[in-house]
């Protein structure tokens, strides 16, 4: 899951050598700490957080075959 979420990141991004994703584990749920360079930041947030949201959605739909739930968060 995790090298989706990068996967999916670089390739929005100018920057893909400073993507940095971590997962950190929960008992009910795992949390992807996205980290980008600066001038990216807009570019995977997106007007409105349409770009995040999209992001979240297709992260969530790939988690559901596992029977996981994820969340993404993007940190600045």
């Amino acid at each position: 899951m995790k090298q989706t979420v990068e996967y999916l990141v670089k390739a929005l991004v100018d920057s893909p050598d400073d993507v940095q994703v971590d997962e950190i584990p929960g008992e009910e749920a795992t949390t992807y700490e996205v980290r980008v360079a600066a001038d990216d930041l807009g570019k995977v947030i997106g007007k409105q957080g349409r770009i995040a949201n999209a992001l979240r959605t297709i992260v969530k739909a790939v988690a559901m075959k596992d029977k996981r739930k994820v969340y993404v968060e993007i940190v600045a």
